[in-house]
């Protein structure tokens, strides 16, 4: 991972993404770790965590997350996810904050040196390509080692540097507990 101290560092997150592809490698975030890992590679200059809440739920459990990273060096970008029926009578919910994302990381790429986007979605390879052309380096972390993989291959491609989120699985996870479920052996080697 090529990371130079005196670099201008911004951090996208999409928040499913990595959601998703934390689930399927069994890792569980720890966002104090993760910020603080990455304010020791450069000069974190912004950390940003996109995300959609269920506006009409009286309790959500993204909550309390995007409350923590808010207070805790985080600039969180929501917007209310839209709810509707679908033609069985079930109630889903719908967001999607690619394009939030996109356009904050095209107009950031110009004021720093690299970018690090954590998501997966072959949306996102255009992004990563016009950031390129604006003069950023762009690092992106997501999973191949998952089941299912969670990044595509074009993205992968496309970025400068492509990080396995199972390799840094020892810097960022929160420590696993006795008694979790499908706990990993200590044989386990994420490096």
């Amino acid at each position: 991972m090529a990371f130079y101290k005196d670099e201008r560092l911004a951090l996208f997150i999409d928040g499913a993404g990595l959601y998703t592809t934390a689930r399927a490698l069994n890792l569980e975030i720890d966002f104090r770790k993760l910020l603080s890992d990455f304010e020791d590679r450069g000069r974190l200059l912004r950390a940003n965590y996109y995300t959609t809440i269920v506006e009409s739920d009286e309790y959500s459990p993204i909550r309390p997350l995007v409350d923590w990273l808010a207070y805790n060096g985080f600039n969180v970008v929501k917007k209310a996810a839209r709810e509707f029926t679908d033609r069985e009578g079930r109630r889903r919910v719908r967001g999607n904050m690619n394009v939030e994302l996109a356009i904050d990381m095209l107009s950031t790429a110009p004021h720093v040196d690299h970018i690090v986007l954590f998501a997966g979605d072959g949306d996102f390879r255009r992004a990563v390509e016009a950031s390129k052309a604006a003069g950023a380096r762009v690092t992106v972390i997501s999973s191949i080692k998952g089941q299912p993989q969670t990044v595509a291959d074009d993205l992968r491609r496309e970025a400068d540097t492509f990080i396995d989120l199972a390799d840094m699985a020892k810097l960022i996870a929160r420590p696993r507990r006795d008694g979790d479920e499908n706990k990993a052996s200590d044989d386990d080697d994420y490096d």
